[in-house]
């Protein structure tokens, strides 16, 4: 076992680092994690523990299973224990570090600077001369390219590997340019390694490096990294990825995700020259921006470039007049500000995304190009540069105070009924939408579960006709799948007013590679989107409640003329003979009709009254006749139990829809009234949903009035308009 791993495992054991080990002196002694948060679970999971030292000791497992010889396994041993050290250190420390100019930001550099000042000045290694003068002396001030006057060829090479470690990778993710790598091939015109002798430890340190993060992800590597090391070795004039290709490279996370970033890069390049205005990235080196904005668009990561590159800060004079220019560009502060923590997973903080997108949504290009800065009131890009790193921009937006309480209450708010109230208010502070369509950081859970109702879904495809199809509020996209698959005649088409769900969708097209189509769209006025007479099937899926419930028409919500519209918008688009298909709540008929609830959940009661008082479709009426038990009419009834059935978690976004809003008789009226005589009703049956009988058995008892058990009643209906032919369209 190589003995820095013996150290590592007795400093676990509860063992003091001996005193010459200032390398795991240093990663012990780390009190903030300064890390990628790419790859992390559970930003939690990082408090209490030492991510960095746990890294170094899987990159040293790596190598210490290798067939490696000596030399390489004594150098890389040496390589690998230094080359985290600019993540770790006490805050003490790194304050310190930072006076005398090592650059802790860029941690390869900053850890090639820390192994001059512990190691080359002569503290530790047994080859350098052990005066103690020598020993105990450090420099004053460091730069990237100190020499320390003790170095030996071993410790140059050393030091340049801790220098570049990491490089080839990130020229692999386009965060750096080629030249990066120059120092590696003059380890070869020094005479200090063969060219054989280069491949060898750059091969083996690749591995150790990215193995140690995951090694799957080194088999799928490791041909283009031995490709990278046969360049670097021929030289260093190598041509660099075109501007297209890094920042595909930049966004491999998002094109994984399903972007379609030739489809993008084509567009952006409608509107400006992206090669010529990107050109001063060409030299720089960019850290952290995947993991930073792989959420947001291309046209918007372009944008924060610009925002950058134009600023002020990137040609400001610093340090006694002296101008210096910036080699490389740091988007740590705004990873780490995009993420925070919601039921122990690592969550992009959505609500910091939306008004990051409506701030670069003001921004012209020509007015990114012109380094002109737009005055909002909550938000502001922030450029920055310090004196004592001249040479490195930190990037990040900064939101004001209110702004950050409201975000941080909003967040806490989506755990209870304060939700919308809360979303509201950010809406209107910031200039948002006021809808309540876009779910923040449950879309992914909201989406599973719409998609979870396939089958459900799936008798409607039994009634569509004609070539077109619109689907309305298409979810997480499972109609649209199954209309691909079982009608490969008909086009699909969905139209939904979330920017959410079309983000999703947009990227779930692209990556299972689906032929349907998607826009952002209102239900309330499709022949915007479509020319009127040109869809043959429109459908309605478990979406009309929500319009009703959602949408405010002449200033109110739960307004039973948002269906009207609807059903009119769509009737107006379609073809004659064409279809409007709705599948969604029922309400029971007669109205009047009581039943009882026997509550066998201690906490059932208090459920009850809690949707009582939250609940604004209507007033819920109720009558109390025991501690456990309440005779309710029987919608109401209903209405309370089709919540009560998806349990806490979605209380908070289903306690502000009504999903039963009609009566088969006033379904029909409502129908005829708003569609006049073109329309045929050519299907209208209900029936109860599989499921809530199910679900609700061992919660509570239904019953008649008399105490009887009664079954449930309808839940859901499915409805088929046709549009007659040979009429004119109303």
């Amino acid at each position: 076992m190589l003995h820095s791993l013996k150290a590592i495992q007795s400093y676990k054991s509860g063992n003091t680092p001996e005193a010459q080990q200032h390398w795991l002196q240093l990663l012990a002694a780390a009190e903030k994690p300064h890390i990628n948060l790419e790859r992390i679970h559970s930003i939690a999971e990082l408090e209490g523990t030492n991510p960095v030292l746990d890294y170094t000791e899987r990159t040293l497992q790596v190598l210490d299973k290798l067939q490696v010889s000596f030399w390489v396994r004594e150098i890389l041993e040496e390589v690998l224990m230094w080359s985290e050290t600019a993540k770790a250190g006490s805050r003490e420390q790194r304050r310190a570090w930072q006076k005398q100019g090592v650059n802790l930001f860029v941690h390869n550099v900053g850890s090639a600077q820390l192994y001059d000042l512990y190691v080359a000045a002569g503290q530790l290694d047994n080859n350098i001369d052990k005066n103690k003068e020598t020993r105990n002396s450090q420099p004053s001030s460091i730069s990237e390219h100190t020499i320390p006057i003790s170095s030996t060829p071993r410790h140059e090479v050393i030091r340049t590997l801790i220098a570049t470690h990491g490089l080839i990778g990130q020229y692999i993710r386009g965060e750096i340019p080629f030249a990066e790598n120059t120092p590696l091939h003059s380890i070869i015109g020094k005479g200090w390694l063969s060219t054989e002798e280069l491949h060898s430890l750059l091969m083996v340190l690749n591995e150790c490096i990215i193995a140690g993060v995951d090694p799957a992800l080194w088999q799928q590597v490791q041909t283009e990294v031995e490709r990278i090391v046969g360049w670097i070795i021929t030289g260093p004039d190598h041509e660099d990825w075109s501007v297209k290709e890094r920042l595909s490279r930049l966004r491999s996370s998002s094109i994984q995700q399903g972007e379609a970033m030739d489809t993008a890069y084509a567009k952006l390049q409608t509107e400006l020259n992206v090669e010529s205005i990107l050109a001063p990235l060409a030299h720089r080196t960019l850290w952290y921006v995947e993991s930073a904005m792989q959420d947001f668009s291309l046209q918007e990561m372009v944008k924060v470039f610009l925002l950058t590159l134009y600023s002020e800060s990137i040609n400001s004079t610093l340090m006694e007049g002296q101008s210096t220019i910036v080699r490389h560009i740091s988007f740590e502060p705004l990873m780490n500000t995009m993420y925070y923590d919601y039921k122990g997973v690592k969550k992009l903080n959505i609500y910091k995304k939306r008004m990051i997108e409506k701030y670069l949504e003001q921004y012209s290009w020509e007015q990114l190009a012109a380094g002109e800065q737009i005055v909002y009131p909550h938000l502001t890009h922030r450029i920055e540069r310090h004196t004592d790193l001249p040479d490195t921009l930190f990037v990040t937006f900064e939101f004001s105070p209110a702004a950050e309480k409201l975000i941080a209450f909003c967040i806490e708010a989506e755990k209870s009924p304060l939700y919308e109230k809360a979303v509201l208010l950010l809406f209107d502070l910031f200039g948002l939408r006021r809808d309540a369509y876009d779910r923040f950081h449950n879309e992914e859970t909201y989406l599973s579960d719409m998609n979870s109702s396939g089958d459900y879904k799936k008798v409607l495809l039994d009634y569509i006709v004609g070539k077109r199809v619109l689907d309305i509020g298409p979810g997480g996209g499972i109609l649209l799948d199954l209309i691909e698959q079982e009608k490969p005649e008909v086009e699909p088409i969905g139209i939904d007013i979330s920017a959410n769900v079309i983000e999703a969708l947009e990227r779930k097209k692209q990556r299972e590679g689906h032929r349907w189509q998607v826009m952002k769209g209102d239900a309330l006025q499709l022949e915007q989107y479509v020319q009127p007479g040109t869809v043959d099937t429109v459908i309605f899926s478990s979406i009309l409640h929500e319009l009703y419930s959602y949408i405010e028409l002449d200033g109110r919500r739960f307004n039973s003329d948002t269906v009207v519209a609807a059903l009119k918008s769509s009737f107006h688009v379609l073809s004659p003979g064409g279809r409007i298909l709705i599948r969604d709540g029922i309400m029971s008929e007669p109205e009047t009709q009581k039943r009882r609830i026997r509550f066998l959940e201690p906490d059932g009661m208090r459920s009850l009254e809690r949707y009582t008082e939250d609940f604004q479709g209507r007033a819920i009426e109720y009558e109390r006749i025991s501690d456990n038990e309440v005779v309710m009419p029987i919608n109401d009834a209903m209405e309370f139990l089709y919540t009560y059935t998806w349990g806490e978690e979605a209380y908070v976004h289903e306690i502000q829809e009504q999903f039963g809003i009609f009566t088969p008789t006033a379904y029909d009226h409502c129908i005829r009234e708003a569609l006049g005589e073109q329309a045929e009703i050519i299907t209208f049956r209900h029936f109860l949903q599989e499921g809530y009988t199910e679900a609700l058995g061992e919660r509570m008892i239904f019953m008649n009035e008399d105490g009887e058990p009664a079954p449930l009643p309808d839940s859901t209906c499915l409805i088929v308009i046709e549009k007659k032919n040979g009429l004119a369209d109303r």
